[in-house]
């Protein structure tokens, strides 16, 4: 059993993994820049390391203070959270190679689903639904029009080494397909020092629909059902629930089935999340994230389990504390991410929290690192609270997190609060009829950016 953990986050992240080790009995250490020395995760951690500057460079990715920090406390084991180093396969690699743990999945699981052609490639083999595309990177625009006169428009190409909507361009037709490749080739290399790109078949009107899956490393996977994030802003999900609206019982356990399958066949360990594109009763696998998700919350809720608990469990070499026919689902949960926003542009806006209350209640969770007082730094995601609810079904839910928002005190700065009361009264969000595109043609209706 680990008698110390390192949790290499800030932010709520932090503070819930902290939380998680104490209930476990295991002492937890947090590091941090300067501009956080007074945020919560510091306050509640059992030791605390500052490791840097402000600049997340310097500090929360500085991989050698990370290792430093966890050598002069005597942690034995490293939570990387989600973000920053939590997908950086070089870093697990370090990381064992000073005979600690990574709460997390192998190098080599993480290496391979990072690259987002080797991670098709893989899933295909593994019997896994696919987007119809190239089988690999995309040398040139002739090469990309013979590509797309076989699979046909609409087209969209992505940075294989790409995530968070950087390096993606759609093209509707021939017309449109070299700007769009150039750009998405530019964007990539921009962003990621990588200028390979590929091309998949863009579906019209998909959701997004994420399968939650665990392993223990040793052949045995299961999954947990799958969340609906179809809202999003510039392929940023803004809302997430589970399970989806529009995916029956007998969906859920074909994907599911073949999403624990491929895990337990490449013996992958700890949390992950299998996210596919939606469209007529059909799924096409985009990506793998190997971490805990930003939305895990509502997974947990529906079936009362402990997913950073389990983490810890199977990087320990325990068993998994549950088998595939005791996860059964018990209604419906919604997660809505609060920013540090000023709409309707959705600019950043750090500053003091003057006030602060967290709503309560029945099937209400508020995960979130804020106190009055507290100064949100401008160098980090402006993420700063996330709102969980759960209830007996779907309109339950839908009315708990109105009476929640309701609630809801952020005082000092501007947050994105009054767009989910917004909404709220969406006829479309009642009644679970959206896709990936449906928040960015409101936004253009409703507020204008």
């Amino acid at each position: 059993m680990f008698d110390k953990i390192l949790v290499a986050n800030r932010g709520e992240i932090a503070l819930r993994v902290i939380r998680a080790a104490r209930e476990m009995g295991i002492r937890s250490v947090a590091v941090h820049s300067t501009a956080d020395a007074d945020a919560m995760h510091v306050r509640m951690a059992d030791e605390t390391v500052c490791i840097g500057p402000p600049a997340s460079s310097e500090s929360y990715l500085s991989i050698p203070a990370i290792i430093a920090a966890c050598e002069v406390t005597g942690a034995q084991a490293v939570h990387p959270g989600y973000g920053f180093l939590s997908e950086n396969a070089n870093f697990v690699q370090i990381v064992e190679d000073h005979d600690l743990t990574f709460i997390g999945p192998s190098a080599e699981h993480i290496r391979i689903m990072g690259d987002k052609i080797t991670a098709k490639d893989t899933m295909k083999a593994l019997g896994v639904p696919c987007v119809p595309g190239s089988e690999g990177g995309i040398a040139d625009v002739a090469e990309a029009k013979a590509l797309c006169a076989e699979i046909g428009y609409p087209v969209i190409v992505k940075a294989t080494a790409g995530g968070g909507g950087r390096g993606m361009k759609v093209a509707r037709d021939e017309g449109e397909l070299e700007r769009a490749f150039l750009t998405a080739r530019s964007e990539a290399k921009a962003a990621f020092g990588n200028d390979e790109v590929y091309i998949e078949k863009y579906l019209t009107t998909p959701r997004h629909i994420e399968v939650q899956v665990f392993g223990d490393g040793k052949g045995r996977a299961v999954h947990l059902g799958e969340r609906d994030c179809s809202l999003q802003r510039r392929h940023q999900k803004v809302l997430e629930e589970a399970p989806g609206p529009c995916i029956t019982d007998e969906e859920r356990a074909r994907i599911g089935a073949i999403c624990a399958d491929a895990c337990a066949n490449i013996d992958y360990r700890g949390a992950g999340t299998i996210e596919f594109l939606y469209e007529n009763g059909e799924f096409f696998f985009i990506e793998m994230n190997t971490r805990l998700q930003v939305e895990h919350p509502v997974t947990e809720a529906i079936f009362g389990v402990d997913l950073v608990r389990e983490q810890i469990r199977v990087a320990e070499g325990l068993p998994m504390s549950f088998t595939q026919d005791e996860l059964v689902i018990n209604g419906h949960a919604i997660e809505v991410r609060i920013n540090a926003e000023k709409l309707p542009d959705f600019a950043p806006r750090p500053g003091t929290i003057t006030q602060f209350h967290a709503p309560g209640g029945l099937g209400v969770r508020m995960d979130s690192a804020l106190y009055d007082g507290y100064r949100i730094p401008p160098y980090y995601d402006s993420l700063i609270a996330k709102l969980i609810v759960h209830g007996a079904d779907r309109d339950t839910a839908l009315r708990r997190l109105a009476r929640a928002l309701g609630e809801l005190i952020v005082d000092g700065v501007d947050t994105t609060v009054p767009l989910f009361h917004a909404l709220l009264q969406e006829e479309d969000i009642r009644s679970g009829n959206y896709n990936i595109h449906w928040l960015e043609h409101w936004l253009e209706t409703n507020l204008r950016e």
